[in-house]
């Protein structure tokens, strides 16, 4: 049974409207799927799918202290963004080196930056970035954006389904280039996604969500809930907090060393932690070679020593179970290895991934 005291977006009475199956997720009262996850992963991956993400949470920070105060926040380095719209991905870490939460940053330009963190760490990462304020820059301006909702158009039509609903934001968006985005009238679009497909995230005022989503819906992008987007993210190779990594472990040891930025003296919070303690494991992509599916928390054998799978499910695209997995340093790609599914241990093969990327397998 859903609690009552559960959050709901904008787009709650739309997810009734066409029969979703809702889910707690992160205290949010959200859609699972609406009717058959396998079809709207297919959607995406084939066409275009449509995803409410506004349970995430838009941070602006504002005022001229901004770029140096995030470049002591975040593992990666705002100065890389250096013109307005671009946009970076980071983790957010505490001083042992630990994964509070991983976000994307754009930059503004004069008017600062915007953070889009994860519906489960928001409220953890306000308080967290809050006490960061009081410590390097108290003038700074932060903005939690309540006001907007968010959704997210993905898969191989999606932008142009998008300029079929909102032509006169063709002009704007249109030469978005990957990890971007521009205001185009009310709305903040940016070409992002978390489904390894061509697409765009948008930001806009709550009033003004349930008219964009119909109008999609109408446009014949398919409503997709969070099972689709579970699936299409983990083909991607995409990390989702609180599976694949949290504040138990380092980016290094969660594949996202290349969100973090040493070169130069620049200090940032946990930065010593990185450069002064070793990884002690990696992640790595598993493809099962038996019958079975692979889940998260799955024992893992290794010639090197046991680990875990922290994500795993059966591949729509592939059509086999594939999972991302915790493991000793000295596993490598091509390697055999066994995972216990239920009470057995089946054969699976130590790959790289992303294992899909634009609906093409990249498995060698």
């Amino acid at each position: 049974m859903i609690d009552v005291n559960l959050k709901r977006t904008a787009l709650f009475e739309e997810h009734r409207r066409l029969n979703a199956r809702l889910v707690d997720f992160g205290g949010w009262e959200m859609p699972l799927h609406y009717g058959s996850q396998i079809e709207e992963h297919q959607r995406v991956r084939r066409d275009a799918g449509v995803f409410d993400v506004s349970h995430m949470l838009v941070i602006d920070v504002e005022g001229g202290a901004a770029r140096e105060f995030l470049r002591r926040v975040l593992a990666n380095d705002v100065a890389r963004l250096t013109v307005a719209g671009k946009a970076l991905y980071s983790c957010l870490l505490n001083e042992a080196g630990g994964i509070l939460d991983d976000l994307i940053v754009y930059h503004l330009g004069p008017k600062g930056y915007r953070l889009v963190v994860n519906a489960a760490t928001a409220e953890k990462d306000l308080i967290w970035i809050n006490g960061l304020r009081d410590r390097f820059a108290s003038e700074l301006g932060l903005r939690a954006r309540r006001d907007l909702a968010m959704i997210a158009v993905q898969g191989r039509e999606a932008r142009a389904r998008f300029w079929q609903t909102r032509e006169t934001s063709r002009a704007a968006t249109e030469g978005l280039g990957v990890f971007q985005g521009t205001a185009a009238a009310d709305m903040f679009v940016a070409r992002t996604g978390y489904t390894g497909e061509d697409g765009f995230e948008i930001m806009l005022p709550l009033d003004q969500v349930v008219l964009l989503w119909r109008d999609l819906v109408a446009a014949g992008v398919a409503p997709c809930g969070l099972g689709a987007r579970d699936t299409l993210r983990l083909e991607a190779g995409m990390n989702l907090y609180g599976q694949d990594m949290d504040e138990s472990v380092t980016p290094m040891e969660s594949g996202l060393a290349w969100t973090v930025d040493l070169t130069g003296e620049r200090e940032f919070v946990g930065r010593r932690a990185l450069v002064d303690a070793a990884p002690r494991s990696r992640l790595m992509g598993l493809v099962l070679l038996d019958r079975g599916v692979l889940r998260s928390h799955q024992p893992v054998r290794t010639a090197q020593g046991e680990g875990t799978t922290t994500s795993g499910s059966f591949s729509p695209t592939l059509s086999c179970s594939i999972a991302l997995a915790r493991v000793p340093l000295g596993v490598a790609i091509g390697d055999a290895v066994q995972v216990q599914v239920r009470d057995k241990w089946l054969d699976a093969k130590v790959v790289r991934y992303p294992f899909v990327r634009m609906g093409k397998s990249l498995l060698q």
